[in-house]
């Protein structure tokens, strides 16, 4: 629903000339009712605006003039048409937040595009480093929001570790009615390329550092799934929009219902019957037709309407019109579009079933698996391609550990069916699975690629024809390569930090990885961006009249040369996410802390914008500070077992920018990094990941001599030296580092190791050592169904290892593990994590009797 509306809205009952030059159409919808568009009318009409009237030629909206279309949503006929015409689409709260502060408000904060996701929040970032800081405004405001320096009563999110920030103090003290989240939940967001509920990240006492992961997660009801769960609905829909009951949503449409449908003759009557009654006439020819309905996307008649930019749709949409009684685009959802007889080529050979999708959103899921063409298991066996899980807590999940089965988001299923083509499970968005989120809360939020469309069903050149059927499969791990769609620009490819706190990654230094950084916005373009004030465009001089759907000319010149200027600025935010690829930091744990920070000018000037700026007093700005020129990086240092960092924030925030100064990054990345500094040989998943690659080593002394000395200084004078390391795991450390170098990665090429689930030290350490070293970690459950595979082809050892505790419930497990490892015609050998851990630090494959284990070992 839309929001309240502010008491205080129309301000004197003297009309105001605020939007004086405002020419407005309102959309009404769903979430936009009669009752409060009339509100909403009242209030802009209070202040000067004039309400638009539609046409009556079918087009629903009058472009002749027009300035704003005020909507909840996107989701109308003629959003394409406004986004040519230039005309801003703006949510209510554009207009109430002008009238509150005085002044138009910027339209882009205010946008109801479901691609700007951060569109009305405006941010405010308390006591985080530099470069998280620059990186979280870069991503908000690529997305539709804004930032603030400073806290007022605008602010809708403050940003912050702990509630003891000062703004966060601010904020309290003042009562203002904003959240204070995790900068985790931005991560999160940035990667899923969606909106999720911030409540698990809200301070003071965030859900994800409070309850147990493996916790249960409850599903959120998604009734609005309904109308698409099934194409073909028994019983016609009772309008439920309208008083009086009458649909209205057919005037000036001239339908046709395809062969394709195969209805009854009841049906058939009954739905041609509420179309006549609606103002709609039904056509036997798709040159007459402005809309058709159809089940299939093949055909003389669905070519030549979906080419020629008509309105197609299927049956489902067809029953969502009459049940709401008001127009949507039937691209926006992916089953209220036809489907395609055979189902997306290379789905065929998948077998996929779902987990913790619950309710609507289940029934919808599996609706499209069956119509992208795979097939369907409401059970997983070992058989099983994929899992498709809302989070990583279930029995299936478990399962699909043990059996090595993929496992998904849903947003991986909906693209590859939207963009009609296999996504890479490479790609982190469909891996990514946040902490105390359901991920059934965004199933349903991807429309269809147009683009897409066009290439694979009904090409421009006769000569590119090509059926469904013909289309050649692409593997599993193939990026798209057609041309992106809108929403790729916008998104980006988005790696973001791991979700564990900066206090819990300082306390567990090893088990804590970070991923690529989230982009980061220049200097210059802070207040730019944020506070750029969006003149309204001026209206067309031409009405488009005749056939609804046609793609109009934008007839002058000028107004080309607007859309091109328009453009230029746009290119700004999508640059952000290009500058994140080479940004070398992260969102929790970068940079500069935002309370030694220089107040720019740029911050000044955004302060008093005329677009959205967000004042903010001088007594709220921090003094200026002299800023030390930073060298260029020339170093990725990955440290591990730095005790002098330990739990001091302070201190490690403070070497981190002194040592970025001096052109050392701090990286995370095991595998992307040229110096690696220990007080000594660690058993720590950072070390022993980075011994795969065969790094430099240095002494931890080298930190404390550059911070000292304040200069950079040769890795060479500073070599790791652990004699008493080397006698203790049995190994030569420049030997080591040479077979690395040999190896390659490539240690565990081929081979699968088990490890039972009650390990010390977590199966996914034991599975980050394995995979950096070119292996597979399978987790052992003893589950039916498990086979290992046979050595008949050369390529696995004649031994087959599981890594195991010595507790009791892991010690069942070891009969069964022999057993199947005897029927594959393979040695099973039992494992402590000392064999896993000293062959990786060795970097060769060895055997002693002292790393088996066996009941003697029993705890």
């Amino acid at each position: 629903m839309a929001g309240a509306i502010p008491q205080d809205v129309n301000g004197d009952t003297a009309t105001t000339t605020l939007f004086t030059q405002v020419f407005f159409h309102i959309i009404e919808s769903e979430r936009l009712t009669i009752t409060e568009a009339e509100k909403l009318k009242e209030s802009l009409a209070g202040n000067g605006a004039e309400e638009h009237k539609p046409v009556s030629n079918g087009s629903k909206i009058n472009f002749e003039g027009l300035t704003h279309i005020v909507s909840e949503t996107i989701d109308f006929e003629c959003y394409e048409l406004a986004t040519e015409q230039m005309v801003p689409v703006v949510k209510p709260s554009w207009v109430y937040s002008s009238i509150k502060k005085g002044r138009l408000a910027n339209p882009r904060s205010h946008s109801p595009d479901p691609r700007l996701f951060f569109s009305g929040l405006v941010v405010c970032i308390a006591d985080l480093p530099e470069g998280d800081r620059d990186a979280i405004i870069g991503g908000v405001v690529a997305m539709g929001g804004l930032y603030s320096s400073g806290v007022s009563k605008l602010v809708t999110h403050i940003v912050a570790l702990t509630q003891d920030a000062q703004a966060c103090q601010v904020a309290i003290a003042k009562e203002l009615d904003c959240k204070m989240v995790l900068p985790h939940w931005f991560d999160d967001c940035l990667r899923l390329g969606r909106r999720i509920y911030e409540g698990p990240y809200l301070l003071p006492d965030p859900e994800i550092f409070r309850v147990e992961p493996h916790s249960h997660l409850k599903g959120t009801p998604r009734p609005e799934l309904r109308d698409q769960i099934s194409a073909h609905a028994d019983s016609l829909p009772s309008p439920s929009n309208s008083p009086s009951k009458r649909v209205t949503v057919f005037e000036g449409r001239r339908v046709l219902l395809s062969d394709d449908l195969a209805l009854s003759d009841h049906l058939a009557r009954t739905l041609r019957g509420v179309i006549r009654d609606g103002g709609g006439k039904l056509v036997k020819d798709v040159s007459e037709a402005n809309m058709l309905i159809c089940q299939f996307r093949e055909g003389q008649e669905f070519r030549s309407a979906a080419s020629q930019n008509k309105t197609v749709g299927s049956l489902a949409w067809l029953y969502h019109l009459i049940r709401q009684n008001s127009w949507t685009n039937p691209m926006e959802k992916l089953l209220y579009y036809p489907i395609a007889r055979y189902g997306l080529p290379g789905f065929e050979k998948y077998r996929i079933s779902l987990s913790n999708y619950n309710g609507e959103a289940r029934i919808y899921l599996e609706t499209l698996a069956k119509a992208a063409g795979c097939e369907f298991t409401k059970t997983m066996k070992t058989d099983n391609t994929h899992l498709i899980t809302a989070h990583l807590n279930s029995e299936k999940c478990e399962a699909a550990r043990e059996w090595n089965v993929n496992m998904v988001n849903h947003l991986w299923l909906e693209e590859s069916y939207a963009k009609w083509q296999i996504q890479s499970l490479a790609n982190p968005r469909y891996v990514h699975f946040p902490p105390r989120t359901n991920l059934g809360e965004v199933v349903g939020q991807t429309p269809i690629d147009r683009k897409a469309l066009e290439r694979f069903f009904f090409p421009k050149s006769t000569k590119d024809t090509v059926r469904n059927d013909q289309v050649p499969a692409l593997p599993s791990n193939h990026e798209s390569t057609h041309s992106k769609t809108r929403e790729d620009k916008l998104e980006g490819k988005i790696a973001t930090p791991s979700k564990e706190s900066f206090l819990a990654y300082r306390s567990k230094d090893d088990q804590g990885e970070m991923s690529s950084p989230l982009p980061q916005v220049r200097e210059e373009h802070k207040s730019l961006i944020a506070h750029e004030a969006m003149q309204t465009p001026a209206p067309s001089s031409k009405s488009h009249k005749g056939k609804e759907n046609e793609t109009p000319s934008t007839g002058s010149r000028s107004a080309k040369e607007k859309a091109v200027a328009r453009l230029h600025d746009m290119s700004s935010d999508i640059a952000l996410y290009e500058k994140e690829r080479k940004r070398v930091g992260g969102v929790v744990f970068g940079g500069k802390k935002s309370e030694d920070l220089v107040s720019r000018k740029s911050l000044r000037h955004s302060d008093s914008s005329d677009g959205e700026g967000v004042t903010t007093s001088a007594s709220e700005r921090h003094p200026k500070r002299q800023r030390t020129s930073t060298a260029p990086a020339s170093m990725k240092l990955l440290v591990t077992g730095y005790s002098k960092w330990g739990q001091d924030h302070k201190c490690f925030v403070k070497d981190k920018e002194r040592l970025r100064e001096l052109g050392v990054v701090l990286t995370e990345d095991c595998e992307d990094c040229d110096l690696v500094a220990a007080p000594k040989i660690m058993r720590t998943r950072k070390f022993i990941c980075a011994m795969a690659k065969g790094p430099s080593l240095v002494s931890t002394d080298y930190v404390d001599q550059c911070l000292t000395k304040n200069k950079l200084l040769q890795p060479e004078d500073y070599p790791l030296k652990d004699a008493e390391g080397e006698r203790q795991y049995r190994m030569k450390l420049p030997e080591a580092l040479e077979r690395a170098k040999s190896n390659q990665g490539r240690l565990f090429d081929r081979q699968s190791i088990y490890v039972t689930e009650s390990v010390r030290g977590g199966f996914d350490i034991y599975k980050a050592i394995v995979e950096a070293n070119g292996g597979t970690c399978i987790l052992f459950k003893g589950r039916a169904g498990l086979s290992f595979p046979a050595r008949d082809d050369g390529h696995e050892s004649v031994h087959v290892y599981l890594v195991s505790g010595a507790t009791g419930p892991e010690a069942k497990l070891w009969p069964k593990f022999l057993n199947m490892a005897k029927q594959a015609g393979r040695t099973g050998r039992i494992v402590k994590t000392d064999w896993l851990l000293n062959i990786a630090l060795s970097q060769e494959i060895r055997w002693d009797d002292d790393y088996a284990i066996d009941e003697a070992d029993m705890e």
